[in-house]
Parts: structure tokens; sequence; C-alpha cells
């Protein structure tokens, strides 16, 4: 059996959830996930968690509050302006508290997104943060095949 290592290619059944027990990710019930170790799909935090595992392992992690995706960083709560907000969107479009918005990353490649903390009559306030940064989650992994 081979085990996994920097650079593996993996298929896996995988459950993540949050500090409330939730299922953010879990594909048990549907088909496995297929992926290469280190090309950033898993955090590296569950990556080295999973080096060493054999084809056919069946395991559970916790991992501490801020290890799997990072801390909660103050400089990532940023206000933008409505103007802007117009700009690079629909100018009609209304927001509300808990909304998650998709920017334009700088090279115009991929994007961000940011949640919707606070409302102000010119700009919003937005948490860039991972939604689970700072939390403790768990994850659960069923090795399936590894190449």
């Amino acid at each position: 059996m081979n085990p996994i290592q920097a650079g593996s290619f993996l298929t896996l059944h995988y459950r993540l959830s949050g500090p409330d027990g939730a299922d953010i990710v879990n594909t048990f019930n549907d088909k496995p996930a297929t992926l290469s170790l280190g090309a950033g799909q898993l955090s590296p935090a569950i990556e080295a968690r999973l080096i060493g595992l054999p084809e056919g392992a069946h395991e559970r992690f916790e991992l501490a509050p801020g290890e799997a995706f990072g801390d909660r960083n103050p400089e990532l709560l940023q206000r933008v302006k409505l103007s802007l907000l117009r700009q690079l969107g629909d100018p009609d479009e209304t927001y509300h508290v808990g909304d998650v918005v998709q920017f334009p990353g700088p090279d115009g490649q991929g994007g961000y997104a940011g949640v919707v903390r606070e409302l102000g009559d010119e700009a919003l306030l937005f948490d860039f943060n991972h939604p689970l940064a700072g939390q403790p989650v768990s994850f659960e992994v069923q090795v399936i095949g590894v190449l």
C-alpha cells in the first residue's frame, strides 16, 4: 500500500466541521474528492496530518483554534466605499450584514470574498478573514487511493 507523501494524488472522502460540529464540507454521501497534495486544495495543517497515511486509512483529526485556517487578522477588516462597490458590480445592489461579496483579484485573475459586517452611509465594513480563521475544526478522512 502506498502511503501519502508530498505531491501524492489522492482519492478520498472527507468531512470538515466547525466548532459547532456542523459540516462545512462532507463528501461521504457523494462522490469522493480527488486532489493533489501540496496544490493548496487543503490547508497546510490538514495536509501535514495526511502525510504517511496508507490507502484504506480512516482517521479523524482535531485541529486547534487557528491551526487549520490561521488566526483572525484585524487588518483584514476593511471599509470599502459604496462608490467602489457600485463601480465594480451592480450599481443597484443592496447589501446586508452577513452577505458574502466577491471581489476581483488585483491582477484580474481569480478573486476573493469578504463578508459584510457593518453597513454605513458611504462605506461597508468587510471581513476578509477565512470564515474559520481562529476556530477549532475537525477533519475526518477515508483514504481511497494514493498515486
